[in-house]
């Protein structure tokens, strides 16, 4: 199959082709877990690590020495957990997503596929952190025997606002960053 682009008919044919490539971001997304899974020492355990040792600085600096007092009921160290982790994948999401486009250059170069794709695909390494990350809240909820308000119903809908979210800075830190290389 050949594929001719022609000028000015690309924009008309883009949500199209994103749909036509969903099985390339498929790949492109399984393979940047299990590269950032499996070429690591510790693998899943550095995303279960990062979150708890962060938790655990913050909650003694700033609730055992400075002394600042949480508001609401529950644990100071579990409210701290569950306000860095959308923090933590909004930023790796960012960092990973603006850096995507120059390390695929050269698949880039050769074939066609949307490029949207590779950022997108990127940021799903961090959504599966969060999802990690989430697990450990879970079980930090449990250790305190901490049960949620109704409110937790609509946390699939704050998780989405927040891929939307690092999506969108994402792709326009990534384009800067493919423009101009001393960006990044």
């Amino acid at each position: 199959m050949q594929i001719v682009i022609e000028p000015g008919q690309v924009e008309k044919n883009y949500w199209r082709d994103l749909w036509r490539y969903r099985e390339l971001f498929q790949v492109l997304a399984w393979r940047d877990v299990a590269v950032r899974y499996k070429q690591t020492i510790i693998g899943v355990i550095w995303a279960v690590l990062r979150p708890v040792l962060t938790m655990l600085i913050f909650t003694i600096i700033f609730a055992r020495l400075a002394k600042l007092p949480s508001e609401g009921s529950a644990p100071y160290s579990l409210m701290v957990l569950a306000g860095m982790l959308p923090w933590t994948f909004f930023s790796t999401a960012l960092s990973d997503a603006s850096n995507s486009l120059i390390g695929s250059a050269s698949m880039i170069s050769k074939v066609y596929f949307p490029r949207l794709i590779i950022p997108t695909a990127t940021i799903v390494v961090g959504f599966v952190d969060l999802a990690v990350s989430f697990g450990v809240l879970g079980v930090m909820m449990m250790w305190y025997r901490f049960v949620p308000g109704w409110r937790i119903l609509l946390l699939p809908i704050f998780v989405a606002l927040v891929f939307l979210a690092s999506l969108g800075p994402g792709l326009w830190v990534t384009s800067l960053n493919v423009k101009y290389r001393d960006f990044r």
